[in-house]
């Protein structure tokens, strides 16, 4: 009955100053919807690294061969072909290790009846499904004996089906690759870019020694790229690394002096990192949008403040007729909480479309989940108490003479 008495007289107080409680509740409105449509984009963002990362696998190593150094200058990893299938074989003995993959890849034009698309053309071993979680999504995987006997055959990323095939299922066809023919077996299962841009269903996996023996030729027999390692658990990933650096140092005979003529990149750690700032970048965004709602707030303070003032007379004829110092401080409670419950309202709203109405035009992922809205909405109803509490105060410490002498 009190609650009910206090929200219609905060009611009447809102609707007798109309365009000064619309003014004050601008400061909510845009605090709440700032706050809900940056929240979303941090989300979004956040949640499309989540996806890049899951695609790429876990618990992953990628073992680089070693660098050259010509005319002083120092050419990075890869440059220098020092890693070999039998180094692939010796990792995958380690304890720590669930499956390692060799590679040797490079690009390639393919050629299906009037169509022809270049992409990277990658030579490995059925292990590499397993290392990088990869699913095939119609037909099926090339097996061990296809290395063994280094058969023409391939699998496909969708989006090379997509240039070459268009609609058309390429299980079973026949593809040319730099002009030799290539039975189609399966096409993988979509993964998206990862999280250096990269379109990773822009691919064709081959055995590794039809890429050796047949396609691109090698320096010298056995020689990969990368090895691709996948340990068997998070907690194993330090012991992992370490064997894997022992192994091949004692492997290529490099004493204490030298350098080591491969690099062991912990691909896990990289992902997790590049998550972390994603998530630092989001909370960083709700942060800064959160600061226009503490501007709403002190709006808030500064009307209630004004109205306090303007009905000083009032009060005092309240408070002579037997109204306690607890109800004049809930009646202005009230109408400032009110005041912020209308405007967080408006606000959810207005994040609400300004976070699709962004994504629409920015072709971007934002998530506008439950909890940002109920945090948003709840954070302005706090500072509308917070703000709202002082000029209440001040209201119900008036001294009732004083304030019928009020003018």
């Amino acid at each position: 009955m009190i609650i009910g008495a206090l929200l219609g007289e905060g009611w009447a107080a809102m609707r007798a100053n109309r365009l000064r409680t619309s003014l004050t509740m601008l400061g909510m409105v845009f605090g709440v919807g700032a706050v809900i449509m940056m929240l979303a984009i941090g989300q979004g963002a956040q949640l499309m690294v989540n996806e890049s990362i899951a695609s790429m696998g876990s618990n992953l190593f990628i073992v680089l061969s070693g660098s050259t150094t010509a005319g002083g200058l120092r050419q990075g990893s890869g440059t220098v072909p020092t890693l070999t299938l039998d180094d692939a074989q010796a990792i995958s003995e380690l304890p720590e290790i669930a499956a390692v993959a060799p590679t040797f890849s490079n690009t390639a034009q393919l050629i299906y009846a009037a169509s022809n698309w270049s992409t990277l053309v990658s030579g490995t071993t059925p292990a590499f499904l397993d290392v990088r979680e990869w699913t095939v999504s119609s037909g099926e995987a090339f097996s061990d004996s296809d290395v063994r006997s280094a058969t023409r055959v391939l699998l496909m990323g969708q989006t090379v089906v997509r240039n070459l095939f268009g609609d058309e299922n390429p299980v079973g066809k026949m593809v040319r690759v730099k002009n030799s023919p290539f039975l189609v077996l399966g096409v993988l299962a979509p993964k998206g870019q990862s999280l250096d841009g990269r379109d990773q269903d822009d691919t064709v996996f081959i055995p590794i020694t039809t890429a050796q023996r047949q396609l691109f030729g090698t320096e010298f027999p056995g020689m990969v790229r990368f090895i691709m390692v996948k340990a068997k658990s998070a907690e194993v990933m330090d012991r992992a690394e370490q064997g894997i650096n022992e192994l091949l140092r004692a492997r290529h005979r490099i004493n204490e002096r030298q350098e080591d003529d491969f690099t062991v990149r912990n691909l896990t750690a990289v992902t997790q990192a590049a998550a972390g700032t994603t998530k630092a970048m989001a909370t960083m965004l709700g942060a800064i949008a959160s600061v226009s709602l503490l501007v709403g707030g002190i709006g808030i303070m500064n009307i209630m403040l004004v109205s306090v003032t303007e009905r000083t007379r009032e009060i005092g004829i309240r408070m002579a007729i037997g109204a306690r110092q607890r109800d004049i401080l809930l009646q202005f409670l009230f109408e400032a909480v009110m005041i912020s419950l209308a405007g967080s309202l408006i606000g959810v709203m207005l994040g609400i479309a300004s976070a699709y109405f962004f994504s629409h035009f920015n072709d971007a992922l934002v998530v506008v989940t439950l909890s940002s809205v109920v945090l948003a909405f709840g954070v302005a109803v706090a500072v509308g108490v917070f703000f709202g509490f002082y000029p209440a105060r001040k209201a119900a410490n008036l001294k009732p003479i004083e304030a019928l002498r009020f003018q």
